[in-house]
């Protein structure tokens, strides 16, 4: 497995990608789907390819030979890096891909722009993925945000809200 920054052509792989491990039935094959909170697109392509442009962001992939199997979405905020978009392919979800893509990320954030800290959210719904973070050192700050609307998807549940989580970095020596 070999860990790169995602480039423009990326981007129709990148949005299969998210949308098959977040959402609908192919997201099932894998722990970490949200297919029964919410309905339709993670992502669009649109939104994928505004990222890519975005200079304060990063797109990181995992992959194997031609196919990618991870990716996760850097955003540099000030001091910290904001980690969202975290997807690994459902089929092979449970086999370390993820803790290992997460680990490049928080040092390819520290390398390119010194951050000290990282941030993420997580649907609090979603307790399993929650713990799953805190045994990587994220911790909740015990803020809560409301759940963003978008035209890409529609809730099945109510007062569906995201719990933030951080985790102090350290500077690579």
């Amino acid at each position: 497995m070999t860990f790169r920054h995602a480039i423009l052509n990326d981007s129709p792989t990148l949005t299969s990608l998210l949308n098959r491990s977040y959402r609908g039935d192919s997201s099932r094959a894998g722990w970490t789907t949200e297919a029964d909170l919410l309905s339709g697109k993670r992502i669009d392509e649109t939104g994928i390819l505004k990222l890519l442009n975005d200079p304060d962001s990063l797109i990181l992939i995992a992959q194997s030979e031609e196919s990618i199997l991870a990716t996760i979405h850097a955003h540099h905020e000030t001091e910290n890096v904001h980690f969202g978009l975290f997807a690994v392919e459902p089929s092979l979800q449970g086999g370390g891909i993820g803790k290992e893509l997460l680990a490049y990320a928080e040092s390819e954030a520290i390398r390119k722009w010194g951050v000290t800290s990282a941030i993420m959210e997580v649907i609090t719904h979603r307790v399993e993925l929650i713990e799953y973070y805190e045994r990587r050192g994220y911790v909740r700050s015990g803020k809560m945000i409301a759940f963003p609307k978008s035209d890409l998807w529609d809730q099945k549940v109510d007062s569906l809200e995201l719990a933030e989580l951080s985790k102090r970095l350290d500077t690579i020596s």
